[in-house]
């Protein structure tokens, strides 16, 4: 295979493939690889923030990189399409109050 050409890839999904929502990442990282730990935030009062993690996913650093690459340029592309995110949006429209 010469190094322009591009080995065919086949997905597939396990038994045991689900997906699921996550609002909170959380990134742990050691020497080896990267953990990333989703679960769901929540909020009954503006001064507490409960968040049910519910899962792990280990990266090796080369395999990190490689994902923050391919956000970086979805996001960059989705920006384009669709406006500027903001983390932390404000304005009429936002309504001001505990995160549900």
């Amino acid at each position: 295979m010469s190094p322009a050409q591009q080995p065919q890839l086949n997905l597939a999904q396990s038994a045991d493939y689900r997906e699921s929502y996550a609002n909170s990442v959380q990134v742990r990282v050691s020497v080896w690889d990267f953990q990333l730990v989703f679960g769901l935030a929540s909020s009954e009062s503006p001064d507490q923030v409960n968040i049910r993690n519910h899962q792990a996913i280990f990266l090796s650093p080369q395999q990190a990189k490689a994902l923050w690459n391919v956000l970086g340029q979805n996001l960059s592309q989705y920006e384009q399409a669709f406006g500027t995110l903001n983390l932390e949006p404000r304005g009429p429209a936002f309504p001001q109050g505990p995160v549900n």
